[in-house]
C-alpha cells in the first residue's frame, strides 16, 4: 500500500467520527429558550389601500433580519368577527431570546426608519412585550 493511501485510510474514519460527533453535539445541546414575546398591533387609516398594507407586511417582515436577536416572527390580518368592530387590522408577533434583545429592537435604526416611513398610514398602534412562561 502506498503511503498516500495509508494516510487517507487513517484520516477517513477520523473525519467520519468528527462529523458524527458534531451531529450528536448539535442534536443534544440544549439551546437557550426565548424569554420575550412582542406583539405589535396596527390599525390603518381609512383609505389605506391593500397594496400599502401588503407593502407594510413585507417591509416589516424584512426588517426582522436587521435585528439579530429575533428568534421568530409571524404576522397576519385580524379576523373580522361578526357584530364587533376590530380595533386593529394587522398583528405582528416577534420573539426575542432576551430582554436586552427586545430593547435593542426598540432602539434599532431600521425599525425607526420603518416607523417614520409608515406612520402616516397608521391610525392606532399598540406594542406590548410579555414574558414567555413555559
Amino acid at each position: 500500500m502506498k503511503p498516500r493511501n495509508k494516510t487517507l485510510g487513517y484520516l477517513l474514519p477520523v473525519f467520519a467520527l468528527c462529523v458524527f460527533m458534531l451531529v450528536i453535539y448539535g442534536a443534544y445541546v440544549p439551546h437557550k429558550p426565548a424569554e420575550i414575546q412582542r406583539v405589535v398591533c396596527i390599525k390603518f387609516k381609512a383609505g389605506t389601500t391593500n397594496e400599502d398594507v401588503e407593502k407594510h407586511l413585507r417591509d416589516f417582515a424584512s426588517m426582522k433580519n436587521a435585528v439579530k436577536d429575533v428568534v421568530a416572527y409571524s404576522a397576519g390580518h385580524v379576523q373580522k368577527l361578526e357584530g364587533s368592530e376590530n380595533q386593529f387590522d394587522v398583528i405582528h408577533y416577534l420573539t426575542f431570546r432576551t430582554k436586552e434583545g427586545a430593547a435593542q429592537y426598540a432602539a434599532n435604526a431600521d425599525r425607526k426608519q420603518f416607523v417614520k416611513a409608515n406612520e402616516a398610514n397608521w391610525d392606532n398602534v399598540l406594542e406590548m412585550n410579555s414574558n414567555i412562561e413555559k
